[in-house]
């Protein structure tokens, strides 16, 4: 024991929002230091990392790789809704991570804490405790996602009423309520931001034979996407593959179709709301009337999902400072009081059955 406490002093300790799309990394005393894509490049048929002439093919270097690798490169997400895919690969990821935030300190061992999806099953946490270790982190605290999202967004969940997060990520979308430091009411979904680049990448096979990658589908759901009508409607122009001749070609698609293309995984998304609001006791309903819904994550910044959540609800919604970060500021904030956050913690001397 005294020997951890005295590597931890001489590392820095993590908190880790290790997201199925970007993961975020922040540091106790100096916030969020690195913000990269999950994606890792290799050499097909093998796990071998990448090397290219700046470094290792990993998150930034390896994503502007996706749909341009040759037959011989693939360049890989290994986490999948939320969990790990690939256990090998996740390890490296984090290993990159980890050395590239410690830089040329001498000790590189951090304590860590990382941001899990509710209600994954004790083997999903056992594979993150394990790469993480396997990375290089001293030791290991797991921590609910909706919880993490919560704290990073200044909700007052110590306090004995109701605080509501919706954490709309890229694998998982975490519908939590809180009260009292734990979670009174969760739904995880397995529907989130790619399922809405998935919907568009269909819609465009549909009704243009044309054939998108998942990074123009997500361009796609950046300029134009809403859930609800726009003061102005938008269009954009879209290049890629047609289905029928196999040349490239180019189409112009407007802000409704993205809209309508869209409406099957934001209808899940809401449909995930009212559940977890009818599981509700009285009181913690009652508190929610005053404090209403709180949106983090990356999935939040699509145009009107506050505005078809609150129609839906009857509650106010409203979006979280900066809210692609709530979740790794959550884990920092739980860096900066370990002791008092410990206890209510998974970590890596826990037993998993």
């Amino acid at each position: 024991m005294f020997l951890r406490r005295l590597m931890g002093l001489f590392s820095l300790d993590m908190g880790i929002d290790l997201g199925t799309c970007n993961t975020l990394v922040a540091v106790r005393g100096e916030g969020i230091v690195l913000n990269e894509p999950s994606v890792v490049a290799v050499r097909k048929g093998t796990n071998e990392v990448l090397k290219t002439r700046d470094g290792e093919a990993v998150g930034l270097a390896a994503k502007a790789m996706v749909g341009r690798t040759p037959g011989s490169i693939t360049a890989i997400r290994p986490l999948k809704e939320g969990v790990i895919a690939d256990f090998e690969i996740t390890q490296a990821m984090l290993s990159y991570f980890i050395r590239k935030v410690h830089g040329n300190r001498a000790i590189a061992h951090p304590r860590v804490v990382i941001a899990v999806p509710f209600g994954i099953t004790a083997v999903e946490k056992r594979a993150v405790l394990n790469s993480a270790e396997r990375a290089g982190a001293q030791r290991v605290y797991l921590i609910d996602e909706p919880k993490a999202a919560a704290i990073g967004a200044g909700l007052p969940i110590h306090e004995p009423r109701a605080s509501m997060i919706v954490d709309v990520g890229g694998g998982t979308t975490e519908v939590a309520v809180l009260s009292l430091s734990d979670i009174a009411a969760c739904t995880s979904l397995r529907v989130a931001g790619d399922d809405m680049d998935e919907a568009i990448m269909n819609y465009m096979r549909r009704t243009y034979n044309l054939m998108i990658g998942p990074q123009t589908a997500e361009n796609i759901k950046i300029q134009v996407g809403s859930t609800a009508p726009l003061p102005e409607e938008t269009k954009t122009e879209v290049k890629g593959r047609d289905m029928i001749s196999g040349l490239p070609r180019r189409a112009v698609v407007t802000s409704e179709e993205i809209r309508e293309s869209l409406k099957e995984p934001v209808g899940q998304i809401i449909e995930g709301v009212l559940h977890t609001l009818e599981q509700l006791e009285p009181e913690l309903a009652a508190d929610l009337v005053d404090n209403g819904i709180c949106l983090a994550g990356g999935g939040a910044l699509l145009r009107g999902l506050d505005t078809v959540l609150a129609k839906a609800s009857g509650l106010d919604v409203r979006l979280a400072d900066d809210p692609l970060t709530c979740v790794a500021r959550g884990t920092a904030e739980c860096l900066e009081n370990l002791d008092a956050w410990a206890p209510a913690m998974d970590s890596d001397e826990d037993e998993y059955q």
